[in-house]
């Protein structure tokens, strides 16, 4: 874990000034918008998408407080992704140029976006890979696992958490039909893998979980070794 200076949390702060609310089902941006703000979402869930040439959404990625949103607007004219509200959200907008002065004056934070980029990167080809070499019941247990981690939910052997996600939405990040997912939740229910209950969802069985999905924790076993000292 990175412990921040206070010169380096003001910054972040500063960059968190604004407050704009974005309600379940809102779109925060469209694909081919034009670019404008970068966002740091405060509160909430959210998710980028495609559109594919059949009509049909491909989800790429989903979205938790604390993550940085439309990062891609710094360098493109046009919005590569749709960026919707899964939950009720609280975004902050800043000023794509005000990365140029936290660049000069904090060239750790600067590493340290990077480094988030390269693991949304390596997390987007597990997902990748997995849509084309994994079985349908390994992609939803990956999303299950995925959503628990970044959720920060307890993990123990009765934690439970809020999917907060449908079975279509689910089918739009793993490459499968609603019916489909629906098929393998139950599958994994009747493995005795995991429990739903009232919209809430229990692991039962962790290790058992872990190797069903090939899950591979890419926020684990960082080197930052290499870093800058902070200012």
């Amino acid at each position: 874990m990175v412990v921040l200076s206070e010169n380096e949390r003001l910054a972040l702060a500063r960059l968190e000034e604004r407050e704009r609310p974005v309600r379940r089902g809102m779109t925060l941006h469209r694909e081919r918008d034009r670019t404008g703000d970068v966002y740091i979402l405060r509160k909430g869930t959210m998710m980028s998408s495609v559109l594919l040439d059949d009509g049909s959404r491909q989800i790429l990625r989903f979205h938790f407080p604390g993550d940085m949103l439309a990062t891609a607007s710094m360098i493109y004219r046009e919005a590569p992704e749709t960026i919707t509200a899964i939950s009720e959200c609280i975004v902050a907008p800043f000023e794509r140029s005000a990365f140029a002065a936290l660049y000069t004056e904090h060239p750790r934070l600067a590493a340290l976006i990077m480094v988030y980029n390269q693991i949304e990167r390596a997390a987007l080809t597990d997902r990748l890979a997995a849509l084309g070499r994994t079985s349908a019941k390994a992609r939803v247990a990956a999303i299950l696992i995925e959503m628990r981690n970044r959720m920060q939910t307890e993990v123990d052997g009765t934690a439970s958490f809020v999917l907060g996600l449908t079975q279509e939405e689910i089918g739009d990040a793993t490459g499968l039909t609603a019916v489909h997912v629906n098929r393998m939740l139950r599958q994994l229910e009747e493995e005795a893998l995991i429990a739903r209950e009232s919209g809430r969802i229990s692991f039962l069985d962790e290790r058992a979980m872990l190797r069903t999905a090939n899950y591979i924790d890419r926020y684990a076993k960082l080197n930052l070794d290499w870093l800058p000292p902070a200012n």
